[in-house]
C-alpha cells in the first residue's frame, strides 16, 4: 500500500494579481462587486470555523474562466481565539493592517477584512494603494 498523499484542486485559470497587472483590463463595478462578495464570502467562512487567513493578496486569489473566485495559499493561516497571542509578522507588507505594523499581537478577522478592503480599492484603482518596501 502506498503512503503517499495526493491533493486535488480545481483547475483555475488566473489568479487576481495577473488580472490586474494585465495591459488594457479594467474590472466594471459589476464584476468587482461579483468578486469582492466571493472573497468576503470565503472569508467568513473560514473565520466561522476560527481560522484567519493572513495573507489575503491578489496572487493568493485564484479565479476561473466563469469568474468564480477560491482564496489560496492557506501557509500563513492560522486557528485564532480571541485572548491567544499570534505573530504579527504575517502578511504581504502591501495590504498589512496598521495594528500590525505597530506590533500588535493580538488581533482577529479585522486583519482579513483590513486585506480585503486593500484588494477593494486595487480592483477599482488599477495597482495596489499601498505599495512599500519596508514598514
Amino acid at each position: 500500500m502506498s503512503s503517499s498523499l495526493y491533493l486535488v484542486f480545481d483547475y483555475m485559470e488566473h489568479d487576481l494579481a495577473g488580472l490586474t497587472a494585465s495591459p488594457g483590463v479594467k474590472f466594471t463595478e459589476p464584476q468587482v462587486k461579483c468578486f469582492m462578495k466571493q472573497l468576503l464570502s470565503g472569508l467568513e467562512h473560514c473565520h466561522k470555523q476560527g481560522v484567519l487567513h493572513r495573507d489575503i493578496k491578489c496572487s493568493n486569489l485564484l479565479i476561473n474562466n466563469e469568474g468564480i473566485l477560491k482564496i489560496a495559499d492557506f501557509g500563513l493561516a492560522a486557528f485564532y481565539e480571541q485572548k491567544q497571542p499570534l505573530t504579527n509578522r504575517v502578511i504581504t507588507l502591501w495590504y498589512r493592517p496598521p495594528e500590525l505594523l505597530l506590533g500588535t499581537t493580538y488581533y482577529g478577522v479585522g486583519v482579513d477584512l483590513w486585506s480585503a478592503g486593500c484588494i477593494l480599492a486595487e480592483l477599482f484603482y488599477g495597482k495596489p494603494i499601498v505599495p512599500a518596501r519596508t514598514e
